[in-house]
Parts: structure tokens; C-alpha cells; sequence
């Protein structure tokens, strides 16, 4: 399962981010695909990304002049979220690619979680509600409406749009400044807690990873527990990235789907949708 997740990651990625040209040359790529959105956190202004972050996308149509319910981002919300919820995080997201990969360098002792987990996992909801909502709306640049959560915080952003750019663009590097050194700041402080905390940026600060979490008690692909067959020997919840118990597992807006709970159950009584159990019975109705 681990290397299936990894190899999916990666593909994914390549294939969200593989516009070569744009790497080399410093330009954006503005082909009609960029009209449509990939489901995870994919800057727009990556020179290789080839299509939009749905959460840029929602920050644009909230930047409208008059307020629009944006009924084009809320259906694609609600069209990934039922149908994946936060599988989307765990599988599909190339900023979560990178946060594992950094969690595997084997230097620090290992979190899963930080202090205070149980207030500071709210702070994706606060980012959500201030910088994407109500800062894309009522913050102004000059004339215009800024893009509050792109513009002052995230760090994927910076990492695959702002970084690749100055490397490339000389121009650029000579304009850069306390704006970008502040986003350059909190892109390194996620990636020294990425190699101690299992996903800081998504577990605390991901405004995609909210919504999609609103989601993952009715998504399509969720995982099962089959109580009567559990022999409570923990193994789902010691394996968790995130810490969470048997009963959470799949449920909780934390749990981004990653699979390692049902490849470390002994028992088989955890298991994607869709999938039987080893001995052929039919699935159990949810729980």
C-alpha cells in the first residue's frame, strides 16, 4: 500500500506539473487547460503546472467585483469531496507528496501530531474562513481584491510557483521582496516541522483539506471497519499518521485515506470501499 500511495503521488504530479518548457524558460503556462482545476493544492503559478488550484480558483471568483456565490468552485468541491473526501490529501495532493518525503529523513525523533493538536487542527478551518473567504473578499491591493490565502501564506506556492520563477527569471529576482522573504520564511518553518511532524501544513493550515474533510463521513471511497471481526489489538491506530482511534479512522475530517491502517491490520477488518473481505462475504453496511 505504501508503495502503491507513493507511486500514485508521484505520477500525479508529474503529470499535474510536467510542463517542462515552463521550467526552463520561467513562464507560466496559459493553454486552455489551466481553465480546469486539479483536485489538491497545485499553484497556478508553478511554470510546469498545467491546470489551476481549485483554492486559487475559489480566491478568483471571490475577487469578483459585487459578490457571486461561486457556484462553479462549490461544485467541484462537492463533486471531489463525495466522491474522495481527503483521499484527495493522501493520494493526489503534490504538496503532500513533499511533506512525506520529508517525514522519511531519518534525522529528529518523530511526531505524529504537535502539542495541542486538539485546538491547533481548527487552524485549517480560521485559514479558511479569514484568508480565503473573507480575506479574497473585503482585502484590497489598490483597485483590486487580493487572493489573501495564495498571496500571504501558502507555502506550495512558493515552492513550486515562486521559487522555480526567480531560478529562472532574473528579472524577477531583482523585484523580490519583503513579501516573498515572508512566505520564504513560512515555506522553511513547514519543512523543518515536515521532518518532525507528520503533515503540519495539512493537519493545521490547509484550507482545501477543510472542505474536503466536511466531506469524508459519506464519501464514495472511504474505509470500513468491520467491528465484529476486530480483535482490539491496535495495530490501525499505533500505524496512523495522524493518531487517530479505530472509531475515527476514515470518519474524522483528519483522516486523509492513506491506507496504512488497513495494511496493518492483521485481521483484514479495515478496508477500502469496494473492496471484500479475504474470505468472500459480502461488505457490511457501514459503521
Amino acid at each position: 500500500m505504501k508503495k502503491l500511495r507513493l507511486i500514485v503521488q508521484i505520477v500525479f504530479t508529474v503529470m499535474t506539473n510536467g510542463y517542462a518548457y515552463g521550467f526552463m524558460s520561467g513562464k507560466i503556462y496559459q493553454g486552455n487547460l489551466k481553465y480546469a482545476c486539479v483536485p489538491g493544492l497545485n499553484c497556478y503559478s508553478c511554470p510546469g503546472a498545467v491546470a489551476a488550484c481549485p483554492i486559487g480558483a475559489l480566491q478568483a471568483l471571490l475577487n469578483q467585483r459585487g459578490f457571486q456565490v461561486p457556484f462553479a468552485a462549490l461544485g467541484f468541491f462537492f463533486l471531489f469531496g463525495s466522491l474522495l473526501g481527503r483521499f484527495v490529501c493522501g493520494w493526489l495532493c503534490p504538496f503532500g507528496l513533499v511533506q512525506d518525503l520529508l517525514h522519511k529523513i531519518p534525522v529528529f525523533r518523530k511526531r505524529k501530531i504537535l502539542p495541542l493538536h486538539h485546538i491547533l487542527k481548527y487552524g485549517k478551518y480560521v485559514v479558511l474562513f479569514l484568508l480565503v473567504g473573507v480575506g479574497s473578499m473585503f482585502l484590497f491591493g489598490g483597485f483590486a481584491k487580493v487572493p489573501a490565502f495564495c498571496k500571504y501564506l501558502c507555502p506550495s506556492g512558493t515552492l513550486f510557483g515562486a521559487l522555480p520563477l526567480l531560478a529562472a527569471n532574473g528579472m524577477l529576482r531583482t523585484q523580490a521582496g519583503g513579501l516573498f522573504f515572508w512566505k520564504l520564511g513560512i515555506l522553511l518553518l513547514i519543512i523543518v516541522l515536515s521532518v518532525k511532524v507528520y503533515r503540519p501544513f495539512c493537519q493545521y493550515l490547509c484550507p482545501l483539506g477543510a472542505i474536503y474533510g466536511w466531506f469524508n463521513r459519506f464519501s464514495l471511497v472511504r474505509i470500513r471497519w468491520e467491528k465484529e471481526q476486530c480483535i482490539s489489538c491496535m495495530a490501525c491506530e499505533k500505524s496512523c499518521p495522524v493518531a487517530l482511534s479505530v472509531r475515527e479512522i476514515s470518519r474524522s475530517p483528519e483522516c486523509i485515506r492513506c491506507g496504512r491502517c488497513v495494511e496493518a491490520c492483521p485481521n483484514k477488518c479495515l478496508h477500502f470501499t469496494g473492496m471484500r473481505r479475504q474470505n468472500g462475504s459480502p461488505e457490511p453496511a457501514d459503521r
